[in-house]
């Protein structure tokens, strides 16, 4: 059976290994936008996305959020689109759009019906060169975000978790604030700032422009070079790695929240850049802790023991640092302390023992699966085109990023355990219900 099971697990690897092979090609314009093409004739759809290497963390500590608002703020309208009108051209056109914010990225895309690749293309350009940005766009957009915040995080349970964690790991890197930034921050800011802020960051030198999908390539190019080529590149933006003081003792916090009844524990650890080979080692260790009933946290705490209604682990990644969670919610009867020995045992069986060959060999097809997965989707194959670019410096990682976690050994797990995931270099947040005050 055991002979099976690893003749199996070979096959698959071999699979993988073939299976999804990323053909694209590369080029720059002369502004500094970089270009990325990938054609893909299985469907009659072509993603235009653009990522502008800005995110939170290139914010003013004075002036947070301001990169989630330009989310928001250059839908509003352009030069050639009036304000309203983007949302309906898109929809008229068959298509669909969205955008996303993080502390290192801002990531726009468009999907569309392949015969209107150059909509999306001039759009984008668009938003690139034409945008509006004027009190009338500030002034709404400011009252979209402020509700995004009531609703995701003031009044979400447990919505305040990453803004707890990060400013407790962090006192130095502007990883410290949350991408939603501050209201009172925003309310303060002047129209002059946000034009400012983005004619620093939203040039086509920051970016990277992504067409994906069912294209001619030819024809895609003289589009790309009629609609992207007049704008002009912009300043080279200044970037400076804000290093943190090494976590030598552990930190214990707490956190009220008036959304929840049942509390919280929370682990957290300052792991490095996701571009290093620990991080990867970091997210299967994740896996082997709490990847599903079978990993060791669940199956030990949640089903067995059944002192936790619900237990993971996840590595959060993030360009310069990442952060390594752990969190669980306690049965009736049992503390977040109980909670904490029961989740360091594992932990300490990670750092002293070699996991078994059986359950290492079901960790390399988990990821393998994952590695497929990550990229038969076009439009999560678009945004990995740009951010292992943009982000890593390196697009081929779309094809080899699996080769680093499959020569990971057995060995390097105990080690990187043993290196990230001690107790003097951990936040323990005990998140808990709103205390009532004495009457």
């Amino acid at each position: 059976m055991r002979k099976s099971f690893l003749i199996l697990s070979a096959l698959l690897l071999g699979v993988g290994a073939t299976a999804q092979k990323v053909e694209f090609e590369e080029y720059t314009l002369d502004n500094g936008l970089h270009v990325i093409l990938h054609q893909d004739k299985s469907a009659p759809v072509v993603v235009t996305s653009v990522l502008y290497h800005v995110g939170a963390k290139n914010e003013n500590p004075d002036r947070t959020g301001f990169a989630h608002f330009f989310e928001h703020l250059l839908f509003e309208g352009t030069k050639n689109i009036e304000r309203g009108e983007w949302f309906k051209i898109v929809t008229a056109n068959g298509g669909q759009n969205n955008a996303y914010t993080s502390d290192d990225k801002t990531y726009y895309y468009e999907v569309f019906p392949s015969n209107n690749l150059e909509l999306g293309l001039w759009m984008e350009s668009e938003r690139m060169m034409h945008p509006v940005i004027n009190q009338i766009g500030v002034d709404t957009q400011n009252e979209v975000v402020k509700e995004e915040k009531r609703l995701r995080m003031d009044n979400q349970p447990y919505g305040q978790l990453l803004p707890e964690v990060k400013k407790n790991l962090f006192s130095k890197h502007p990883y410290r604030w949350a991408p939603i930034g501050s209201m009172e921050h925003l309310d303060a800011a002047t129209l002059e700032e946000f034009l400012a802020f983005n004619k620093k960051f939203y040039v086509p030198n920051n970016a990277v422009l992504v067409v994906a999908g069912d294209i001619d390539k030819t024809q895609a190019k003289k589009w790309i070079e009629q609609y992207f080529g007049p704008i002009k590149r912009g300043a080279d933006v200044e970037r400076v790695m804000v290093e943190e003081t090494p976590i030598t003792k552990e930190i214990r916090a707490e956190y009220q929240d008036p959304n929840i009844q049942v509390p919280m524990l929370v682990q957290a650890y300052r792991i490095p850049s996701m571009k290093t080979r620990d991080a990867r080692v970091l997210e299967m260790i994740s896996s082997v802790l709490s990847g599903g009933k079978s990993s060791r946290l669940y199956k030990k705490i949640v089903d067995e023991k059944k002192m936790a209604l619900q237990l993971a682990s996840f590595s959060f990644s993030q360009e310069d640092y990442g952060i390594y969670f752990i969190y669980g919610l306690p049965m009736e009867g049992y503390t977040l302390n109980d909670l904490t020995k029961e989740i360091d045992e594992e932990i300490e069986k990670l750092q002293t023992e070699l996991i078994s060959e059986r359950d290492f060999q079901k960790l390399q097809n988990v990821f393998e699966k994952n590695y497929v997965d990550a990229n038969s989707d076009i439009e999560d194959l678009a945004d990995n085109l740009a951010t292992y670019y943009k982000l890593y410096g390196d697009i081929n990682l779309i094809n080899t990023n699996i080769d680093i976690y499959r020569s990971v050994t057995r060995e390097e797990i105990r080690e990187v355990a043993k290196k990230y995931l001690s107790k003097n270099q951990r936040l323990i947040l005990d998140y808990i219900p709103e205390k009532k005050a004495n009457n």
